[in-house]
């Protein structure tokens, strides 16, 4: 069968790069599993929010926010983990794709929450996607790593390049009107 709109209750193409098992031992964890991965969240996205969300589609299990590995603060997903499985399933149909603090919030099916895989993965510590992040997003922290750092480089190039007038060239008057033309 054939669908006009995307299905909202299967998996999307999102896999663990750090799951030990095989891809038919994925798909069978998937097949049984009651947690999901929430992507696309606000830094400032709490615990309380997502479980008033969440809890629309039935009893969640725990909550377990993402958090940057250095510095321990949100870093844009969670892992929602319900009792049922026909819970898990609704909330991908009903929640993928809602806003949440202003972003469109992505769910996917998860093999199941392990201790550790709360931190994030990338070089500074957060999202690798947030390393790579091009636009202004102030509810991301701002710019991407590669773009807050080739920001910081054209400030201090700013800095050194050009000089501040601080005295008023000789010929030149405050006065308005003083230009003759």
């Amino acid at each position: 069968m054939s669908f006009v709109v995307q299905r909202l209750d299967k998996p999307s193409s999102y896999r663990d790069h750090q799951y030990k098992g095989n891809v038919s031992q994925f798909a069978k964890d998937l097949q049984f599993s009651t947690t999901l991965y929430v992507g696309n969240l606000s830094f400032f996205t709490t615990e309380e929010q997502i479980y008033e969300l969440f809890s629309k589609c039935g009893e969640i299990k725990r909550i377990i926010m993402g958090l940057d590995r250095n510095k321990r603060t949100p870093c844009g997903f969670c892992f929602v983990e319900y009792y049922r499985r026909e819970d898990t399933l609704d909330c991908m149909r009903y929640i993928n794709g809602t806003k949440l603090d202003d972003r469109i919030i992505r769910t996917d099916l998860d093999p199941g929450f392990r201790e550790g895989r709360q931190f994030g993965r990338g070089r500074s510590g957060g999202q690798v996607r947030d390393e790579y992040r091009q636009e202004f997003d102030a509810g991301r922290g701002g710019w991407g790593h590669i773009r807050a750092k080739q920001e910081a480089q054209r400030e201090a190039n700013i800095e050194e390049n050009y000089v501040a007038i601080t005295s008023i060239p000789h010929g030149a008057s405050l006065e308005e009107g003083s230009m003759e033309g």
